[in-house]
């Protein structure tokens, strides 16, 4: 039988190589799926950046706040949080009426508006229901009589009438992470509700 032997040393030497210096089949694998891998990730971080809605401006218009410029109001706009719920704080569209701010929910949908420093709402009179909500009285106002689909609460026991807009089926997480930060920041103050019209 032939010894194979030779033929092996003399196709080591024709390469050039040694088999030591020979390429390894995983290094080489391995050298190709990095570069790979990483298009494929850049790739899947863009695509996961464009399903991420950025928070937009919001644009609100001025309505009668003549204590906007208080400073129970300037006390609260201080102390408001980033986070409602799930709503993230938005920047204002310019020129922003005073004293309001807005939260933009993650996906699409309203903004939560609050508002500082209003009127009396005119339809809070001695016989107006109030719910207490974390330490706030709050009353509430539905826009389902003008076709909108959300609710304006006003807080009513405060030094100022503070109001936060939450369209319908929000939940009532926003409502209580608002009550927590006006109990913080205003004081409780005595009922000034218009007195009841009798016809």
């Amino acid at each position: 039988m032939p010894d194979l032997e030779p033929e092996q040393n003399t196709a080591a030497e024709t390469s050039g190589t040694t088999p030591a210096e020979r390429r390894n089949p995983a290094l080489i694998a391995t050298a190709v799926a990095l570069p790979v891998a990483l298009v494929i990730g850049i790739i899947a971080a863009a695509v996961m950046a464009g399903r991420s809605p950025a928070i937009e401006s919001v644009a609100l218009g001025p309505v009668p706040a003549p204590e906007a410029d208080s400073a129970e109001c300037a006390t609260l706009m201080a102390a408001l949080p980033d986070k409602l719920g799930d709503y993230t704080r938005a920047e204002l569209v310019e020129p922003a009426p005073e004293a309001t701010a807005a939260w933009q929910p993650a996906g699409e949908g309203e903004p939560l508006v609050l508002r500082c420093g209003l009127d009396r709402p005119a339809e809070f009179d001695q016989a107006s229901a109030l719910q207490v909500i974390n330490g706030v009285q709050w009353f509430e106002i539905s826009g389902e009589s003008a076709g909108i689909d959300a609710s304006s609460w006003f807080a009513v026991d405060r030094g100022v009438y503070v109001a936060l807009t939450v369209p319908n089926g929000v939940g009532p997480t926003p409502l209580q992470d608002i009550s927590d930060t006006v109990a913080a920041a205003l004081p409780q103050q005595p009922l000034d509700p218009a007195p009841v019209v009798v016809p």
